[in-house]
């Protein structure tokens, strides 16, 4: 489980050959992971599917760093083209919405080489899954190790072309491998330049701990009338959760603890998480989140259309209620919310999200799900 604790960086020393990193996806986060990097002396290459984005970059050579990291990273190829963003790349960092995943994939999977490592900054719900799948079916023959992170080891913002704001660094972070026994050997890849990155359990464990499945797409839902009547002006946790929400929130990650424990694996529930990265206590989760000092002041978003939604139903809810129906877990109340949400946007996001059949596993048993997630096989 990720500390919620920020810290600052120092300068690296680099070691002797060090890797050399291709970031996808040239937003707040890629944008500060690709500077980052850079500053502490990598060989960065930077992608963007769009190159309007790039363009400030390319100008001035690289992206301005500010707040916990005060510099200058110098990005040597800021480019719209895939196979030259990753051709010379040891290890693939993919930050972007986890509704890009797939794009990704496609799009890589024809310059893929053997030994190297791509890791989704997260994975929300089996982004891992999801992206072998895609490169695999794309016909990649090559021996590459996907891995995926809990969450995103930034809090940033890109407040103006070319220049990031890195409110805070994360203390830790489960980084997961498919297969799980490569675990070790991509977060000791790394770790030479992120210390922050711990070995995960495995990718179902990192997948379903994903708190924001339940907490992100059920507030915006459940205050949607409050969201669009005063355009997010109000605190989305502290006023946004009142009792009766939080016991339908309560009842989703019910659902999403019981989808975990059909696959074996011992997922957090949402009020424990709360005390384990915020100390904030509470005999029920409405309590929880009423003494978590740290979701103090967070506004809600000022519209329907945002993340919370278009990513975080597809990507996250989607594949939860994919699994309870395979596994014959009923998830209820998490399938209302991708109804609800599919509503509110106007998607069928039982059509785009992220099914067992895009991850890969459909028809699998439980325990031919574990064997693959630690194994790669089946046999």
């Amino acid at each position: 489980m990720s500390s919620v604790a920020f810290q600052p960086t120092v300068v690296n020393t680099l070691p002797h050959n060090p890797p050399r990193f291709a970031v996808l996806g040239a937003g707040h986060g890629g944008q500060a992971m690709a500077g980052h990097l850079a500053y502490l002396g990598y060989q960065v290459s930077l992608y963007n599917r769009t190159d309007e984005r790039l363009e400030p970059i390319r100008h001035s050579g690289g992206v301005t760093l500010n707040g916990v990291v005060n510099g200058f990273g110098p990005i040597e190829v800021a480019t719209s083209n895939m196979q030259e963003a990753i051709a010379d790349a040891d290890i693939i960092m993919v930050v972007v919405p986890a509704d890009a995943h797939r794009y990704m994939a496609t799009e890589a999977a024809p310059y893929l080489r053997d030994g190297q490592i791509v890791v989704l900054h997260p994975g929300r719900t089996g982004g891992a899954l999801e992206f072998l799948h895609v490169i695999t079916s794309c016909g990649t023959k090559a021996e590459v190790t996907i891995a995926e992170a809990q969450t995103l080891i930034y809090a940033a913002r890109n407040n103006n072309p070319a220049q990031v704001t890195i409110y805070g660094i994360k203390n830790s972070i489960p980084v997961a491998a498919l297969p799980g026994h490569h675990t070790a050997q991509v977060v000791n890849a790394l770790r030479v330049a992120m210390p922050q990155f711990v070995p995960g359990d495995n990718v179902l464990k990192t997948s379903l701990d994903n708190i924001g499945a339940i907490f992100h797409p059920g507030l915006v839902i459940l205050n949607a009338a409050r969201i669009e009547a005063t355009r997010g002006d109000f605190d989305f946790y502290m006023d946004g959760v009142t009792p009766t929400v939080a016991k339908v929130l309560e009842t989703m990650d019910a659902e999403r603890v019981a989808v975990a424990a059909a696959l074996g694996i011992p997922a957090m529930s949402a009020r424990n998480w709360l005390y384990v990265a915020y100390d904030a206590v509470g005999r029920t989760l409405y309590e929880a989140i009423q003494n978590n000092h740290g979701y103090k002041g967070i506004k809600a978003p000022t519209g329907i259309y945002h993340r919370y939604l278009t990513e975080d139903v597809p990507m996250s809810l989607v594949p939860i209620a994919a699994l309870g129906d395979l596994l014959a877990v009923p998830t209820p109340t998490i399938r209302s919310m991708v109804h609800l949400g599919s509503l509110l946007i106007g998607e069928d996001y039982w059509q785009e999200g992220r099914t067992v059949e895009r991850m890969g596993i459909a028809g699998l048993t439980a325990k031919e799900i574990r064997r693959f997630v630690m194994e790669g096989g089946l046999a």
